[in-house]
């Protein structure tokens, strides 16, 4: 993520990406929405979630765009050089500029429409995967780059937070809850007892410490080769989703659903509105999901379509599970409330692969988030040409990507309050600030190169300065509502 220019990968049909891009999204964030509709409210959430989608595929259209005009200039930048190292040995060149028409100008700046005519180049082809970062460094200053990396590492952060929460919470209600078949209606508190005298809360953070002693050694190192984890992975999702939401249907076709959910319920809004931000979250992984992708020609229409998909997959999960259970027993993993209830599901071994699929499906992407992570701030630090010392490298950047997130894990295992805050606030800035500002640098970077005459072919459907602004404004005022509300509850407790 922090990289620049790599390989496109293999390439895949579009209906293999739209699959990917499926299950990149749909993830953690999904298992907490069941309870942050409820809080909310049905009509609500829905009226909400499908506003968000759209604004989620509008800023995805944007990333598309900004890696096309990415792919653009690397490509002019390079035929540029290669007319310059072919030139004259006694032409007064110089690596970062040409001269034109008696002046030197920066060469980015030069117009192209005659060599473009001539070479019939596609200059806006997509066949080089640039990360954000490196469009970030193209199109961004200094302080925008530094602040791209800062949104980004929060971000990251608050991922490994959730993710190193999820995961003993699963164990925990695995190990501590009551698997009689008689518990569907109680709620635990992590006072109450485990094994003897070790309360809820203290098996809780044994298995922190266990996920820590296991998965932590991972940051040292790279995390390679995980094709089939994450094949095995997806399947696991797919089951498991799929199971859950017919699992609710068939309850509530038998006439046994407890859920009784509200209209509306404005104090729940801000929490679903991070939950949905953190379960759309998919931009800053475009660049190695759509590189490869062979054929993409109708981009923002396949784009559509899984949105779509998935849109209408949140709302089946989350509207299923409202109805089918009393809402103030909607745990912050859904998955959790088939976990102890035989009503919902009797079989024992379906109940245990439940409770436990989260604990499998993340502790596969913990190390490489937190890899990922890592990679972050090395390159936030880095200089040219300038090497980290060793411990520098291989101790301390490792220690300052895991401990922060495990204290916060060892603090609160609320993911649906994790889950909300990340997405409210650095999750904000990557799905809709980010792409907004990449876009509209890039439009203007790139308009003296090719003029106004040359048009982007994977340019976004909305892609008049309007919805530009639309988007920074609505981030805006999302960030200011969502803080002072957190600010009003505050100071009411």
């Amino acid at each position: 993520m922090a990289g620049g220019i790599t390989e496109s990968g293999e390439p895949y049909s579009p209906f293999v990406g739209l699959v990917y891009m499926f299950n990149l999204i749909v993830g953690t964030g999904a298992l907490t929405m069941p309870k942050a509709f409820a809080a909310a409210g049905w009509v609500v959430s829905v009226s909400l979630i499908i506003f968000l989608a759209f604004m989620s595929f509008m800023t995805t259209t944007f990333v598309i765009e900004a890696m096309a005009a990415a792919n653009a200039q690397l490509r002019w930048k390079r035929r540029e050089q290669e007319e310059i190292n072919d030139s004259d040995s006694s032409s007064d060149y110089s690596d970062d500029e040409v001269t034109l028409r008696g002046r030197s100008e920066p060469f980015e700046t030069r117009p192209i429409l005659s060599v473009q005519r001539a070479s019939n180049i596609d200059h806006f082809d997509i066949v080089e995967r640039v990360e954000m970062g490196q469009m970030a460094s193209m199109f961004f200053n200094k302080v925008g780059v530094n602040m791209f990396y800062i949104c980004l590492i929060v971000y990251l952060y608050g991922d490994l937070a959730i993710y190193a929460a999820a995961v003993p919470v699963s164990l925990m209600e695995v190990a501590c809850g009551n698997h009689s078949c008689s518990a569907g209606s109680v709620k635990y508190n992590d006072t109450e007892s485990c094994w003897g005298p070790v309360r809820r809360k203290d098996a809780y953070r044994v298995f922190l410490g266990v996920f820590t002693l296991f998965l932590g050694p991972f940051t040292f190192f790279n995390a390679q080769k995980t094709k089939y984890l994450q094949i095995v992975t997806s399947v696991m999702r797919w089951i498991a989703f799929t199971m859950m939401i017919i699992l609710a249907l068939i309850r509530i076709g038998k006439g046994h659903s407890e859920g009784r959910p509200s209209v509306a319920q404005v104090s729940g809004v801000p929490n679903l509105f991070g939950v949905c931000v953190y379960s759309f979250m998919c931009q800053h992984s475009l660049p190695s999901l759509v590189t490869p992708i062979s054929n993409k020609r109708r981009m923002s229409a396949m784009v559509m379509a899984d949105y779509i998909l998935i849109l209408c997959f949140y709302a089946l999960l989350s509207l299923t599970a409202i109805f089918c259970f009393d809402s103030s027993l909607l745990r912050d993993m859904y998955t959790l409330n088939f976990t102890d209830n035989c009503d919902v599901l009797g079989i024992p071994v379906l109940r245990y692969f439940l409770g436990l699929f989260p604990v499998f499906t993340i502790s596969t992407n913990f190390p490489i988030i937190a890899v990922t992570l890592r990679n972050n701030w090395k390159t936030l630090f880095h200089r040219d040409g300038g090497t980290y010392p060793w411990v520098v490298d291989r101790i301390v950047f490792p220690l300052i990507t895991l401990v922060p997130p495990i204290i916060v894990a060892f603090c609160t295992h609320d993911l649906e309050s994790l889950v909300g805050i990340t997405g409210a606030y650095a999750g904000t800035g990557i799905q809709y600030m980010i792409p907004a500002f990449l876009v509209y640098f890039s439009r203007r970077h790139l308009e003296p190169v090719f003029g106004r005459d040359v048009v982007n072919k994977h340019r976004s459907p909305f892609h008049h300065a309007f919805w530009v602004w639309f988007v920074i404004l609505w981030a805006t005022f999302c960030l200011m509502f969502v803080t002072a509300n957190i600010v009003l509850t505050e100071t009411k407790n």
